[in-house]
């Protein structure tokens, strides 16, 4: 059977077998520098932004220096990526007057939050004032902030496809889209029931509330990103999904099992929605409420669902844990063990 490093220049591997590897793991690096490169650039690339003002696009990446790999240790992904990034961008006013400016990004790092990335928007020297360099400074910046969050999402998910991921019971490999949708259609969630149209029953019917609690060896910024960001909500679900993260913004995914609305965001400290399977009674949500604790070395995360049907109590915990906890740790490498 071939192992990783096989035929691929891209991998480095190092095996020992001393006293602090008595079961003489493989440990193994894969070089991310060039596909970040080119991801990165696709990503940023032709962003543009607009207000009454005019309109802006980044036109150019003129630096990108830096580097990323990945580092697989006892069956734990360990990410490593750092970049100093500039652009250019051209704006074009109302009236046709045209702008040309720059953007420089320092502190693109896996130790960085990123909400605390440096991102600095200036106007050429040469150019005359002009409001859209506030555009810019504003709506432009949380456009590339959010370009480079899918880069780390993207990072973390499509390039480490085939890695071995820890799982509660051990090592797995990342399954493929066309695995886990096979899998999937085999689930309760996404069963033949589920697809069928919601009943209206008219009355009020018997619901529950509990609690689940899970631990993720990641930040809570982190964990609070996986469940708002779409590129990030694919890869765990291995499905389409759609979602608007905002107060009152919709999500559905798992083929449209599950959907429902955001009513509280609270960054990096908590999320409250309005959420259901498809076949619950017409109009019916449970209102899940999840809070990100921060546990030093791992984040805690402490799921209350109120209003779930009394008959799908079970069903809605063990999709929660399958397809939320279970999915979040395989795909991004956040596993700690269940309790």
């Amino acid at each position: 059977m071939a192992k990783w490093g096989e035929g691929d220049p891209r991998w480095i591997v190092e095996e020992r077998a001393d006293a602090t590897n008595v079961n003489n793991w493989h440990w193994t690096e894969r070089d991310a520098t060039n596909w970040s490169s080119d991801k990165l650039k696709s990503l940023i690339l032709g962003l543009t932004v607009e207000s009454d003002e005019g309109s802006c696009e980044v036109t150019e990446v003129s630096k990108l220096e830096g580097e990323a790999s990945i580092n697989n240790r006892k069956g734990k992904l360990i990410f490593f990526y750092e970049w100093n990034l500039k652009a250019t961008w051209t704006g074009k006013s109302k009236s046709g007057i045209k702008y040309k400016g720059t953007i420089e990004v320092p502190n693109l790092s896996d130790e960085n939050d990123m909400e605390d990335l440096d991102i600095s928007v200036s106007l050429n020297k040469d150019e005359p004032e002009t409001p859209l360099t506030g555009l810019m400074r504003t709506k432009g910046a949380e456009k590339i902030r959010e370009a480079l969050g899918s880069y780390v999402g993207f990072l973390k998910t499509e390039f480490t496809q085939g890695m071995i991921l820890p799982t509660a019971n051990g090592m797995a490999k990342i399954q493929s889209t066309s695995q886990s949708k096979a899998k999937l259609d085999k689930t309760q969630i996404s069963s033949s029931s589920s697809t069928s149209a919601p009943v209206n029953t008219g009355v009020k019917i018997p619901t529950c509330k509990f609690s689940m609690r899970e631990k993720f060896l990641t930040s809570p910024a982190d964990l609070y990103r996986v469940f708002l960001h779409q590129e990030m909500v694919q890869a765990f679900t291995h499905a389409p999904a759609t979602v608007d993260a905002e107060k009152g913004g919709k999500f559905r995914l798992l083929d449209g099992n599950v959907f429902g609305e955001f009513t509280e965001l609270v960054p990096d400290e908590k999320i409250v929605m309005k959420w259901r399977y498809n076949n619950w009674p017409c109009e019916h949500y449970a209102t899940i409420a999840m809070t990100f604790l921060d546990r030093s070395s791992e984040t805690e995360l402490k799921v209350e669902c109120r209003g779930v049907p009394d008959n799908d109590e079970e069903r809605t915990k063990e999709g929660w844990k399958k397809y939320y906890f279970e999915a979040i740790k395989q795909t991004f490498g956040y596993g700690a063990r269940l309790f």
